[in-house]
């Protein structure tokens, strides 16, 4: 296996959790939530990591391990402008690149290596992890032709036929890096956001010749990320019955 790196995006204020609080430090069973989504990382084995920082970057920065890096987000322009952040973390090295959410605290350690593994067997330019979902609205849409991902494509610029696809985007992926550095730069923001998408790069690594997988989690609630309190709530659920399993 080559070497991988995670970077975490971390820098939004999350308006709707009606807090001043940065959404990644609120708590879930004692931890900061982009705290367990670092613990993840450490438990599949992967110590390299940075996390994007935004909104009271310093209260964020605070919270984080030592050794883990930082950058800025100063403007929030999207997730792919998020990682454009982090391009000197990536820009000459050549291993996995595993793109996380600090506010999906629910990933598991073996999903993440699960995830780099399929990337590294097809020799994917990307693996996008994603889920079916019975309701996917909100979500991107992975659209496929056979077992082929074409493009994702967000719920504010999908077409009506687009929005009756059940395979949802995560958020969360593996990246060669190499193939991710390269694309990164050709991101625009022609979008009804007008925002740089880092969804946009799947197409843009197709255009330039690599192949696109995903990878299924076999657990949907690897993917429940937090909005709003009701949903910190929720993922306060499922960690303590986790913990409690374990």
């Amino acid at each position: 296996m080559k070497p991988t790196k995670t970077i975490i995006l971390a820098g939004g204020k999350g308006t709707r959790m009606r807090s001043e609080l940065p959404k990644v430090c609120h708590e879930i069973c004692g931890k900061p939530l982009v705290s367990h989504v670092i613990a993840a990382c450490e438990a599949a084995d992967i110590s390299d990591v940075a996390v994007i920082v935004g909104y009271r970057a310093d209260q964020v920065k605070s919270i984080l391990p030592e050794d883990v890096k930082t950058y800025l987000q100063a403007e929030q322009l999207g997730t792919g402008h998020a990682v454009m952040q982090a391009l000197p973390f990536i820009e000459d090295f050549d291993g996995n690149v595993l793109v996380l959410m600090g506010d999906a605290p629910m990933i598991r350690p073996e999903t993440l290596k699960g995830l780099v593994a399929a990337r590294e067997a097809g020799d994917f330019g990307a693996v996008v992890l994603t889920a079916h979902f019975e309701d996917p609205t909100g979500y991107g849409r992975m659209v496929k032709e056979g077992e082929a991902l074409i493009k994702i494509v967000e719920e504010k610029d999908a077409a009506p036929e687009e929005k009756a696809i059940t395979e949802i985007n995560s958020g969360m992926y593996c990246f060669d890096a190499r193939a991710l550095v390269s694309a990164l730069p050709k991101i625009t923001a022609q979008n009804a956001q007008g925002e740089y998408y880092l969804t946009d790069t799947i197409a843009l690594l197709r255009e330039a010749g690599r192949a696109v997988g995903t990878y299924p989690t076999d657990d949907p609630e690897d993917l429940a990320a937090v909005n709003n309190p009701d949903q910190l709530a929720r993922c306060e659920e499922i960690m303590a019955r986790r913990l409690a399993q374990n």
